[in-house]
């Protein structure tokens, strides 16, 4: 899913503590949300979690693969 999407979405969950990072460990910043594409997410997609809980994003570009 899209950065973009996927905070998006948490939002529409009610969910507003939201964070990325650069998967590829190379500190670039998500300048353009659309153009990168969720790897990872901290908690894992699917655990229940509060709005007081952050949710963590590691991205890469989308010409990017996950590792």
């Amino acid at each position: 899913m899209g950065l973009q999407d996927a905070q998006d979405h948490a939002q529409a969950q009610g969910l507003f503590l939201l964070s990325s990072h650069d998967e590829t460990g190379a500190g670039r910043a998500q300048v353009l949300d659309r153009n990168w594409t969720v790897c990872s997410q901290s908690p894992a997609a699917g655990t229940s979690v509060t709005a007081d809980t952050t949710i963590d994003f590691g991205a890469v570009k989308l010409d990017e693969t996950c590792s």
